[in-house]
This record gives C-alpha cells, structure tokens and sequence, in this order.
C-alpha cells in the first residue's frame, strides 16, 4: 500500500480494493473482513480517531471510528460495508485496482469501498477542520448476507442521523424496499408410485399454489404506485421436493420472497398469503399446506423535509451547480437497520456501475464529489 496517497479518497479506494474481504458466508474459504478491518482500524489511528473493534462473531469483525473531544452532543453516523461478494467471477483480476478512463475499477470500488473511502476522508477532513460534534464511521462487515456487522454496531454506538455510502450514482436516497422470507410446506401422503389410490402428490399440489403466487405478483404489481419505489412484489425462490423416482412425494417446500414498501408489516403480507392459500385449499382436493418463516427487514422511508436530507441537497448544490436527484431503491440496506434503531439514515454513495458483475467500476469525479459533500456535510451536522 505505501505507493498510495491514502488522504487521497480515489488512492485510498485504490488500496481497499486490493484487500480482499469477500464475504466468507457467501463463499466459504474466502477471508472475510479481518485484514480490511485491520487496514481501516490503522488508518483511523494514525489520524487519532477513537478506535474499536468488535467482532462478537470471531472473523467477521467491524471497525467504529469516532472523533475526540466533543463538546456538543451533535451526532453523525456514516456508514459503509467493508465485505464484497465473490471475485470468481470477476474478469480479470479483481484485487487489482485500475485506473482507466477516469474509473477505478476492481471488485468492490462500486458496491461499496468507493462510497467508504470517500466517508473516510471526509471524516478526517472534517476533523482536521474542526468540529463540535462528533463523526463516527461504522465500516461494517456481512452486509453482503446477513448484516451482522451493522446490528452489532448499533448495540453499542448511536447518532442522531446517518449516511449510508451505497453506490446512489451521486443520488439522494430517501427510501427502499423491505422484504419478508417465508417457507411454504405443501404436504402430500407418501406412498410407492404404483398405489395412486393411496399416495398423494405434494409437488404437484405445489403447483396449486405457485399459480396462486403467480397471481398474487401480478395483484401486487398492478397496486398504486409507492413514490420511488413502484410496487410490492413475489417470487418463489427455491423449491424442494421429492426423494425418487418411484414414490409418491410426502413434501413439497417452497421459499418466497415478499419484496415490501413502506406501510406494510410482515404480518400483514402473512395475512395476505394465507388468505391466498386458504382458498386454494378450499378448492382443491387433498391440498394441505403450513406457512413458516417470517424473517423480515423494514421498508425505509425518510421525509424529504429532514434536516440531514437539506443539508445534503445544499451542499451536493454548492459542489456541482445542479440539484440532487432523489432516489427510491428497489433492494434493501443496512440504512434501515439504523432507521429502526432511531438514526434517521439516507443514502449518498458514488456512481458507475457493475455490483456483483464481472466488472466493477466506480468513476473517480464521484468519488471525490461524495467526500467533498461528506466533509461539508459532517462541519455542519456537528458544529
């Protein structure tokens, strides 16, 4: 790394780039965050940063960064993923950090270390320029998977807003979709494949239901429009069933994805799906069916009217002479985590393009516009 600048945001998402960090749970043998966490817990204290690590799940720990001496209460959480999903398929060598055309491109430098560096800085920056308040930058590990990193932080840190980096291609973010998991059980009777006087057929009764589903998508797509963000939606994920060829299957399990908006609950969509099931077992002979799961992550919304949504917009206005564009985003993010835990979050991150393709790219004019806005950003908040 000593042949980059790492005051400089494109040079320090130059050197992150080169560390690997993919996700471990995503690819098993990968190596996690450890030596990223490392890399960013000394770059903070090299700048006197109060530094900590925690990692409750040993190998996937999270760096948090915050500022000395404040005086003021005023708080600022900037947040960003330090984990990226698999270089496998990546072209080429995705550790390597190209500059080309006025890009950065390597696994990662989009989805999110772009976005990271640039909250870096503009910490640093903001710091060095003099602040009240306090900066505090959660570089978080698992948000490929299951965000552990981020529900560990916000045990133990909170401010009264944040930032998420995502790439926004230099957009403001104001809300995204939640989603809920469940897993449908179509139960059949198991029997040899001969005796259709006695076996039941679980995975064809699954087709009862998945042209339920199917309905129930285009139902949930032909809803009014939620600003930003469209509609709901379904799929069925994955399907499971069977165990050979000459037997009846007993089973048949179906994962699905309800994508949400804000306003609906999980207990809501259940309503909704079982109601859809209800009445294809009223009117289909022998279907029986149990709906498990429910594992939910929020909607997140944020008025357009908060002050850290201005605050953004003014600055973001002073740096490149046009407005923001306000954006809604179909997945979901950590910003909601923080939301729920009563940090109001947005999110600003850099533009290109290329998160989880074989090539990845952010451009360099984005990345340095995200740590200018940052910095300014922070000197308000926190003075």
């Amino acid at each position: 790394m000593s042949g980059y600048n790492l005051d400089d945001p494109v040079e320090l998402l130059c050197a992150l780039t080169e560390i690997n960090s993919v996700n471990s749970t995503l690819v098993p043998g990968a190596p996690g965050e450890s030596a990223i966490a490392d890399f960013i817990g000394q770059w903070f204290s090299d700048r006197d940063f109060d530094v900590k690590r925690l990692e409750a799940t040993p190998g996937r720990p999270s760096i948090v960064a915050c500022s000395k001496g404040a005086t003021s209460t005023s708080k600022i959480m900037l947040n960003g993923h330090i984990d990226t999903v698999t270089i496998a398929s990546y072209e080429g060598d995705g550790l390597k950090a190209i500059r080309k055309d006025g890009n950065i491109y390597g696994r990662g430098t989009f989805d999110m270390k772009g976005g990271l560096a640039a909250q870096m800085i503009a910490a640093h920056r903001a710091v060095q320029q003099g602040i009240t308040g306090q900066v505090i930058v959660a570089a978080v590990s698992d948000e490929e998977h299951g965000n552990i990193g981020t529900e560990e932080v916000l045990k133990h840190f909170t401010a009264d807003v944040g930032i998420v980096a995502e790439p926004t291609m230099l957009g403001l973010t104001v809300a995204h979709k939640g989603f809920v998991w469940f897993e449908l059980t179509i139960n059949g009777l198991a029997a040899h494949g001969s005796r259709h006087d006695l076996g039941i057929d679980a995975i064809s009764k699954a087709g009862y239901a998945l042209v339920a589903l199917d309905k129930y998508g285009a139902e949930l797509t032909s809803r009014p429009h939620v600003k930003y963000l469209e509609t709901p939606s379904v799929h069925a994920s994955i399907i499971r069933g069977g165990e050979e060829l000459s037997s009846y299957p007993a089973q048949c399990v179906i994962s699905i994805e309800r994508r949400t908006v804000p306003g609906e609950t999980p207990s809501g969509v259940r309503a909704e799906l079982v109601a859809i099931l209800d009445e294809v077992a009223a009117t289909t002979k022998d279907f029986s069916y149990e709906l498990d799961g429910g594992f939910a992550r929020a909607p997140l919304q944020v008025n357009e009217d908060h002050e850290i949504v201005r605050i953004i917009q003014d600055h973001y206005f002073q740096h490149t002479g046009t407005p923001v564009k306000f954006r809604g985003e179909w997945y979901w993010t950590d910003a909601a985590l923080m939301n729920d835990a009563g940090i109001t979050t947005v999110l600003f991150g850099v533009d290109g393009e290329g998160a989880h393709a074989a090539t990845e790219w952010a451009t360099e004019s984005s990345v340095h516009i995200v740590a200018d806005v940052l910095t300014d950003v922070v000197l308000q908040w926190c003075n």
